[in-house]
């Protein structure tokens, strides 16, 4: 089998969507510095394994500990679990077992920097319905108060998966059928499709607003870090010198787009030939397939 790899890059939109360690009261998002001076908000990578093997429905590979570690139970394996066989796995004990992930993600970083915004929080309706049943003279005073850092940003992020290695254990002496291979990749692909994330009561949509990738025989994920947004503008100029680099690039690249949130849908449409998101993700599932056949 040849070997290939699938690459993407997305952009979505999203608020707030992954906190760090907490300060006293207030509840600090995950945040990076550049030498702008100006910070980022980010999601983590484990943050957004979390909510795709959630949302493929494959979260339930057994598990067990070393005694110390919490990890897989060494019994698990990839032809029953595709979660360890798309993100891999470490298991100790008499006999130490690793597997890389084949399905590597980035950080989904914020395009637009972090301004200190706050969010105040208090349990004053509960403080009142507390204080409505009780007797007179035992209502509570004050209340709790929480504050929150929030940001509302574009985020963009990078999937790489290494297709010739998806269903392939060297250490249990595993090959699963190219067809399961097939719809384990086609079932990543439209859980990032439809991604959400569920933080504080609220569930936010990741599901991309731009999308670019394709199917390669260099594995290089070509667009990471390569998506800018200024002025709500998708800087295309970079993305047509990504293409220009290489003609099996430009050959094997598609791009998504939904049209309405970013100003020069136009631009995007013309110069980089942007299909509506659906066509792209089928496009994408249908040369996954032809891989495997």
């Amino acid at each position: 089998m040849n070997k290939k790899g699938l690459t993407l890059s997305i952009i979505f939109e999203a608020e707030s969507a992954n906190y760090g360690e907490g300060v006293g009261n207030v509840t600090s998002l995950k945040k990076i510095s550049r030498g702008d001076h100006e910070m980022y908000t980010y999601i983590s990578r484990q943050a957004l394994r979390y909510n795709i093997v959630e949302q493929m429905g494959v979260n339930n590979t057994p598990l067990g500990t070393d005694g110390k570690v919490l990890q897989f139970h060494p019994d698990a394996t990839i032809a029953d679990y595709p979660e360890i066989d798309l993100f891999g796995y470490m298991k100790t004990g008499k006999q130490t077992k690793t597997r890389a992930a084949v399905v590597r993600l980035s950080n989904a970083i914020a395009l637009e920097s972090y301004n200190t915004d706050l969010e105040f929080l208090t349990n004053k309706g509960l403080l009142d319905r507390y204080n409505a049943q009780v007797e007179k003279g035992k209502e509570l005073s004050g209340g709790n108060i929480a504050q929150s850092e929030i940001h509302k940003s574009y985020y963009a992020y990078t999937i790489a998966v290494d297709l010739d290695k998806v269903g392939i254990d060297p250490n249990d002496e595993i090959e699963i059928p190219l067809e399961e291979r097939a719809q384990r990749v086609i079932k990543l692909l439209q859980a990032i499709k439809f991604l959400y994330r569920d933080i504080k009561g609220r569930r936010e949509n990741l599901a991309p607003i731009f999308a670019i990738g394709g199917v390669y025989n260099q594995k290089n994920p070509f667009f990471e870090n390569r998506l800018k947004v200024t002025e709500n503008k998708l800087e295309v100029s970079t993305i047509e010198n990504v293409l220009e680099l290489d003609e099996e690039i430009k050959a094997n690249t598609k791009v998504g787009l939904v049209k309405g949130l970013l100003e020069n849908d136009g631009e995007i449409e013309e110069k980089l030939n942007a299909m509506p998101m659906a066509e792209f993700f089928k496009a994408l599932e249908s040369e996954v397939l032809a891989y495997y056949q």
